[in-house]
């Protein structure tokens, strides 16, 4: 088999030239503009096998895909399937870029197909050919006289009746729904569809309680698809025989209520939940078409945004948030998408739509560290960190990872620091895939002498070294009755803890003191203030770390050089995953320790609490005995995790739980 895919490095298109790679023989020719060179390089390495892809200079705006004759010429006969992925989807996009991209780019690539008698086009279509059909719309129905309100949608149902009516090869046709970020990785490459309201989850999810229930409105029915789930079938799909002359519906076969959708998210942002008080439960009861259309799902919401003042409303609210009012009036399909010829073709072959609540978290997670621009839409940071280099250690996962790449989104420079080199190569090549730079430095930071060797590279390789992030850590949650025998646990955890940190601070000191001017934040932890059980080891470290950086920062604040210490709660990180009882605990995300990482170079406060671990501190001052008291009960209820005791499960009670809940954050 060969393939030529045009779109191939767009979002699902660079998915289905993998999905070709791993399961297809044969070499792929992809379409690329002479300007995405440098795309293409990257996308062949991440490939992985990047000796089976050709690539083909060429342009969707031109006849025939700009695709040279002499080419064209070597190639007749040698194509078996031609996928057409390259198009704009974008309901903001203008009128004439639909029409140059969608309709004019399709007519190109059926001219290069009929000149390469290709075996069968593949057209990557969309649901939103259905325009505002109302009912169910299976895969056997094209153009059922449904209204097209917006370019998106006309080029859309142009573009596949041109594929329908004029291909001069053997076609099939694809409907993906709203596609979002992939269901095992969440990688997305934009914000679009349900990503559009991310910004809003997280703003409420920092002001608002989250036991507290808000006020929603039925939003009608959605469709969404993670990318993977797209590109497996259409690779498999494409390959199955006579199927030719079809077009399939690549959705989730339940419709999703909207609602539902955002509520999702909302919990796996740990946001506030929308309630609707009239909704389909109730006006269900009636038959859709007896209701007024503001009263039919999804149709109170077009009715008004529609109008003249809520578009400047919704500019001046929503807007500011980074969501257009022109998303917000197709938030919801009046059509029921179905699949049954889908799934049948796909029976057997393990292939289906998996359940949003089982990636939600996911897809957010990714969204949190990869492309909220919080971080870049801030003038304080931006001020602070633009051209600043920032030593990060721990910067190859969790809390240092995302913290380099807010740094290089606020026109920062991380100086990547970790043990292994390939994690931070990754982090690197995408902070300069976004147009950011980063430098990388391997370094075993448990090994004194290896830190002065880094430190020597540092100062001699940047002019700066504007401020050091220690986030490197090592926590062992074992209790002293299992540790008695394990005495290098705390010599380990003090090696990289304390003294990797400070000989890494006291190494760059010299730099520091010659600039005038630096700053140190150590990712401390809130177990500092409240000293927990099972935790000697850590917390004794953290807290040397601690003592010393408060000593020494009155000896160095005349050199323009300042410390802050974060009391760090629980994070969801790696380090915590041996301890499998945590899975169930409150926790923040790296991404919202990575904003206490950033506000502390910002603002340079000497700490960074929480109000429950200044709590702590209080109670251990003020009421010593009955708090340890408490923490000794906590000690009890809370025994030895399975990997340090060798037990085998690590299932959580209804009484760790309410102690998790009433403590929040405490590494229990």
């Amino acid at each position: 088999m060969s393939y030529f895919v045009t779109g191939a490095t767009g979002f699902i298109g660079r998915h289905l030239v993998q999905e070709l790679l791993d399961n297809r023989d044969g070499e792929i020719f992809v379409l690329v503009r002479a300007g995405s060179r440098d795309r293409v390089e990257r996308l062949l390495h991440s490939w992985g096998d990047p000796a089976r892809v050709t690539t083909v200079t060429g342009d969707l705006t031109k006849p025939g895909l700009g695709v040279a004759k002499r080419w064209v010429r070597e190639h007749r006969g040698g194509v078996d399937h031609f996928f057409h992925l390259a198009a704009i989807y974008d309901m903001t996009a203008p009128d004439e870029l639909n029409e140059q991209l969608n309709v004019g780019g399709t007519r190109s690539a059926l001219d290069l197909a009929g000149a390469l008698d290709v075996g069968v086009f593949h057209q990557v279509s969309s649901v939103a050919a259905a325009g505002d059909y109302h009912g169910v719309f299976d895969e056997t129905m094209f153009d059922v006289g449904q209204g097209l309100p917006s370019a998106y949608h006309r080029t859309k149902f142009e573009s596949e009746r041109i594929v329908r009516e004029e291909s001069p090869v053997p076609w099939r046709v694809y409907r993906p729904a709203v596609v979002v970020g992939h269901s095992e990785t969440g990688a997305m490459d934009k914000v679009d569809g349900p990503y559009y309201f991310f910004p809003l989850l997280k703003r409420l999810r920092d002001t608002v309680p989250g036991w507290l229930p808000l006020m929603g409105i039925d939003l009608g029915d959605t469709n969404v698809v993670p990318v993977d789930y797209v590109a497996k079938a259409m690779d498999h799909l494409a390959h199955r025989p006579d199927l030719d002359g079809q077009a399939f519906h690549l959705v989730n076969p339940d419709p999703q209520p909207t609602t539902e959708l955002v509520n999702t998210f909302a919990a796996a942002a740990r946001a506030p939940r929308f309630t609707v008080p009239l909704d389909r439960r109730v006006t269900g009861v009636l038959p859709t078409s007896l209701l007024p259309r503001a009263l039919q799902p999804g149709g109170l919401v077009q009715a008004l945004v529609r109008t003249a003042p809520a578009q400047l409303l919704l500019r001046e609210t929503v807007g500011r948030l980074g969501v257009p009012p022109e998303v917000l009036e197709h938030v919801s399909f009046p059509t029921v998408f179905a699949s049954r010829r889908t799934e049948r073709a796909l029976a057997g072959s393990g292939i289906s739509c998996p359940d949003l609540e089982g990636y939600a978290a996911t897809l957010w997670t990714y969204w949190e560290e990869h492309l909220d621009t919080d971080t870049a839409r801030d003038g304080a940071i931006t001020d602070t960190l633009r051209d600043r280099r920032v030593v990060i250690t721990g910067a190859s996962s969790g809390i240092g990872k995302v913290v380099a790449l807010k740094v290089a989104q606020a026109g920062g420079i991380p100086i990547l620091v970790a043990r292994g080199k390939d994690k931070l190569e990754e982090t690197r090549a995408e902070i300069e895939a976004h147009g950011g730079r980063a430098h990388v430095y391997g370094c075993d930071l448990s090994d004194l002498e290896a830190i002065d060797s880094l430190c020597e590279q540092l100062c001699a390789e940047h002019e700066t070294i504007d401020f050091v992030v220690n986030n490197a850590g090592r926590s062992i949650r074992r209790s002293l009755q299992l540790s008695e025998d394990r005495f290098h646990d705390f010599e380990r955890t003090m090696q990289l803890n304390y003294f990797g940190a400070i000989r890494l601070v006291m190494g760059l000191l010299p730099r520091m003191r010659e600039q005038q001017r630096g700053h140190v934040v150590n990712v401390s932890s809130i177990g500092v203030q409240t000293n927990p059980p099972r935790f000697s080891a850590y917390v004794a470290s953290k807290a040397a770390l601690d003592a010393w950086s408060n000593v020494v920062a009155s000896e160095l604040v005349g050199d323009g050089i300042g410390f802050s210490t974060i009391h760090m709660p629980l994070v969801r990180t790696p380090m915590i995953a041996p301890t499998k009882i945590y899975r169930k605990f409150p926790t923040i995300s790296p991404a919202q320790a990575a904003d206490l990482v950033i506000a502390a170079m910002v603002d340079r406060p000497h700490e960074v609490n929480t109000a429950l671990g200044n709590l702590g501190a209080v109670a251990h001052t003020l009421a010593p005995k009955t708090t340890f008291r408490v923490l000794h009960l906590a000690y009890q209820v809370f025994p030895d995790s399975a990997a340090a005791s060798g037990g085998a499960t690590d299932e959580t009670t209804p009484q760790q739980e309410l102690l998790a809940r009433l403590f929040k954050g405490v590494h229990w």
